[in-house]
């Protein structure tokens, strides 16, 4: 269907060439003669684009252009004047005109121009299309009709609309970063980027480059100007993963950050000013945290503005179903497989799992069962050992009489290493430490090298198999 334009204009000269110039180039155009006229003519007919004079009896066209941003927002406008004026042309841009132009305009001049327009606005229409799919694709991730999951559904869409900060907590596994999706996607800022970092994953002098830039020459091997994610995550959502990891000189600068809403690159002492949502994760409880002295109680308040806390998979198995029957769905698509349904011996193995990785586990299982099963009928055979005895168990840490305790300790931390099938997120945290104090003493045991890699020893080998 040809693109649908409304000409605004009272001079009927300059109307009656608009008309036929853009009806030559197969356009389905109208037109009126006065801003009242033409908001009329909104109330009763979408337009794609609307080309409009300024200085017209009533309402001038930059007070109509005001007005169209919200009756008609997601239509292109095109200001015409026989005035050239720096101001208007700048209140112009600022109300949302895609073009400002100075009569005379000639028929080419303006076919190019409503071309580009129309061109702006389908692109910008097609991308809010895949942003409302990537904020539904993390809505629906995130499934339960359970009562904790409610709350936690109302909380997403109470502060969605906010700049309030966010505290995620909750187990590995619990879906914490599709929270943290949802509420950038669901919000006023889906418009800009969203950022994540994983807080245990870089040395602190990377990470602090990582997040706040550095100038060229700064330290060794800045070879050249790096903005860091809070500059390019400016109007939008920064996620900042294993908040909990974070060194205190680092947790110091991210709460100046968190107060000043500015950052200064390594190197350079210019404040940058930055306008970015920052949504915190932890697996941890922060308030033990913050009694040990491992974290800073201010920059906990700061971050604790809102807090949604995911309830692990364990303590809500009704929701169990529908998570099933949406992940058999999703890897049916992705690998062109026919599953019909989970028998229920496999649903009642389910309810008797105790789920340690929660529903990423969940979804991991259903993903191997989908890809591999023979039938259209998902069996116990289609799914690891491990689902039929309960899960993984830890060894016998052997402690016997004359052991050390450094012996103990290194059982006790392999022993819970392996339960917890070798994530060391999940297994510092049952053991009630850092994950990087975990890392140092694998690195003690000469399991782990100094940049967190496993060593290839055979007794690394074998003690974390």
């Amino acid at each position: 269907m040809p693109a649908s334009v409304l000409v605004v204009d009272d001079d009927a000269l300059v109307n009656d060439f608009l008309v036929t110039t853009l009806r030559e180039g197969a356009y389905d155009v109208d037109s009126v003669f006065t801003a009242e006229a033409a908001l009329d003519r909104i109330g009763s007919r979408d337009y794609e684009l609307i080309i409009s004079d300024v200085r017209m009896p009533g309402m001038d066209g930059l007070s109509l252009l005001e007005r169209l941003q919200t009756v008609a927002p997601d239509t292109a406008v095109i200001i015409m004047t026989g005035y050239g004026g720096i101001a208007d042309a700048v209140r112009a841009m600022k109300a949302g005109a895609f073009e400002y132009m100075v009569k005379p305009v000639g028929a080419d001049a303006t076919e190019a121009v409503v071309a580009r327009a129309l061109e702006f606005r389908r692109l910008k229409l097609e991308n809010r299309m895949l942003r409302d799919a990537v904020s539904r694709k993390y809505t629906l991730d995130l499934i339960g009709s359970s009562g904790a999951m409610q709350r936690v559904f109302t909380l997403i869409d109470a502060v969605a609309g906010s700049r309030a900060n966010v505290l995620v907590t909750g187990e590995s596994g619990t879906g914490k970063e599709l929270v943290a999706r949802a509420i950038h996607y669901r919000g006023p800022r889906r418009e800009g980027p969203f950022k994540a970092i994983n807080c245990a994953a870089l040395p602190e002098t990377l990470f602090e480059s990582e997040l706040f830039g550095h100038e060229k020459g700064s330290f060794t091997g800045a070879m050249r100007q790096k903005r860091g994610l809070f500059e390019t995550c400016d109007g939008g959502t920064l996620l900042l993963d294993e908040i909990s990891e974070m060194t205190t000189a680092l947790q110091a600068k991210l709460l100046r950050v968190l107060q000043e809403r500015e950052i200064q690159r390594i190197g350079n002492d210019r404040a940058i000013p930055v306008d970015v949502r920052v949504i915190a994760t932890t697996n941890r409880h922060l308030p033990t945290e913050v009694a040990n002295g491992n974290f800073r109680e201010d920059l906990y308040y700061r971050l604790n503005v809102v807090a949604i806390d995911l309830p692990p998979l364990r303590e809500r198995k009704d929701d169990i179903p529908a998570m099933v029957e949406h992940f058999v769905h999703r890897y049916n698509q992705e690998n062109n497989r026919k599953i019909v349904r989970v028998s229920d011996a496999v649903m009642r193995l389910f309810d008797a799992y105790h789920w340690p990785g929660n529903v990423r586990e969940l979804e991991n299982f259903i993903e191997r069962g989908v890809v591999t099963a023979s039938g259209d009928v998902l069996t116990p055979a289609d799914f690891p050992d491990e689902l039929a005895t309960g899960g993984p168990r830890p060894k016998s840490s052997g402690v016997t009489a004359g052991m050390t305790i450094y012996e103990m300790e290194k059982q006790l931390i392999l022993a819970t290493l392996a339960a917890e099938g070798n994530n060391q997120t999940r297994a510092a945290d049952k053991l009630g430490i850092s994950s990087r104090t975990l890392r140092n003493k694998l690195y003690e045991y000469g399991l782990k090298t100094p940049g967190g890699r496993e060593a290839r020893s055979h007794e690394a080998k074998t003690a974390v198999s």
